[in-house]
This record gives C-alpha cells, sequence and structure tokens, in this order.
C-alpha cells in the first residue's frame, strides 16, 4: 500500500534525530569562537568586574559579576537593605527604586545597566531627621501595617508625587499598580499621596 505523503516514517524520524545529533557536536565548537568586539561597547565578564554606581547621590564602586541584579548589588554589596526580595520577579513592586527618576523593579534590572544613572533608594529619601512627605505622610496616615512592601510602595509614591503636583485617585492607582499590599492599605496609601502632594507645593 502505497505511504501518504504527509506521512512521517521510522526512516524519517531516525535520519532527523542523526542530523540533530552531528549539529549538536558540532555547535559548540562553533559557538565557542571568541565573540567579536562591536566598536563602542566594552566586553564584561564572565567574571567580577568593577561597577561605579551612584546611589542617592554618593558613588559606590564595587566588584560584580555581570549577572548581578542591582537588588542584590544594593542589598548584599552596598548594604542598603530597604529594597526588598519578595517574589524575585518583578510582580510585587517590593524591590522598587528610582533610576533616573523613573521606577523601576530593581529585581529585574542588571547592576551593569544601572551604571552611570542616578539610583535612588528608601535610604536617600529622608534629609537628616527630616523625613521625606512622602514618609511623613505614610506615618500620619498609618499607610503600612507589616510594612514589607512599604520601600517599595513609598518609592512609587515619591516618584508620582515629585513628577505630578496635582496627582488624581487614577493617578494614585495606576503608580502602585505594581506594588501589593497583602494587608490592605490602598486607601491610606491615596490619602498619603494627598497629603504630601499638597505639603510640597507649599
Amino acid at each position: 500500500m502505497p505511504r501518504d505523503r504527509n506521512e512521517i516514517s521510522r526512516r524519517d524520524v531516525l535520519r532527523g534525530a542523526g542530523a540533530a545529533a552531528i549539529f549538536g557536536a558540532v555547535a559548540p565548537s562553533l559557538s565557542a569562537k571568541e565573540p567579536k568586539a562591536i566598536e563602542g561597547l566594552t566586553m564584561r565578564g564572565p567574571g567580577a568586574t568593577p561597577i561605579r554606581l551612584l546611589i542617592n547621590g554618593q558613588k559606590h564602586q564595587v566588584e560584580l559579576e555581570p549577572r548581578v541584579t542591582l537588588l542584590d548589588a544594593l542589598r548584599d554589596h552596598v548594604g542598603m537593605t530597604g529594597a526588598k526580595r519578595i517574589c524575585d520577579r518583578g510582580a510585587c513592586g517590593g524591590c522598587t527604586v528610582m533610576v533616573d527618576g523613573k521606577t523601576v523593579n530593581s529585581c529585574l534590572m542588571l547592576a551593569v545597566d544601572a551604571e552611570g544613572r542616578e539610583i535612588r533608594t528608601i535610604e536617600g529619601l529622608a534629609n537628616g531627621d527630616q523625613l521625606h512627605p512622602i514618609q511623613d505622610a505614610f506615618v500620619k496616615h498609618d499607610a503600612l501595617q507589616c510594612g514589607f512592601c512599604t520601600p517599595g510602595m513609598v518609592m512609587s509614591c515619591t516618584a508620582l508625587v515629585e513628577s505630578n503636583p496635582n496627582p488624581s485617585l487614577d493617578d494614585m492607582k495606576a503608580a502602585v499598580a505594581g506594588n501589593l499590599c497583602r494587608c490592605g492599605t490602598y486607601p491610606h496609601v491615596f490619602d498619603a499621596c494627598r497629603t504630601a502632594s499638597k505639603e510640597m507645593k507649599k
């Protein structure tokens, strides 16, 4: 009985498997060649390399492998533990910091990509004993319970009130959309944002 043209035979499968095995043996030798240098770019790694970070106005030089995240650099190499590792995949906002004035999930950003940029963490908000208006408003409005999400929440709210002097409720909701609070303090967070934005306009 003639075989259907679209039917795959056992011989076809074995032939394909053999080709895959040959390519698998050859591919490593092809990829082992030194990558060509690209003009204007500097090769780093795979070992530790010097990285200069500007954090809260202070320069920090650390030795890191290029695969180290900004969160790990802050917590383990600079000693700034305000940003929290909770989900470690950009889903909760506990590690939120500001980079060049914009909020980022520091668990998703490589430290080497933050080099030469202005990094701001919750440790850099207060001016000595004087709290940032958002921090002060969080205290006044009891906008925290367990406190684990609070640093990331405060950073998101800070970015909002510093860029938008008259945030609407929708603006506030959008600003903290990536910050999860299992205690459910969102209404207090919004009240804190309103208060801080008014204080900052005085």
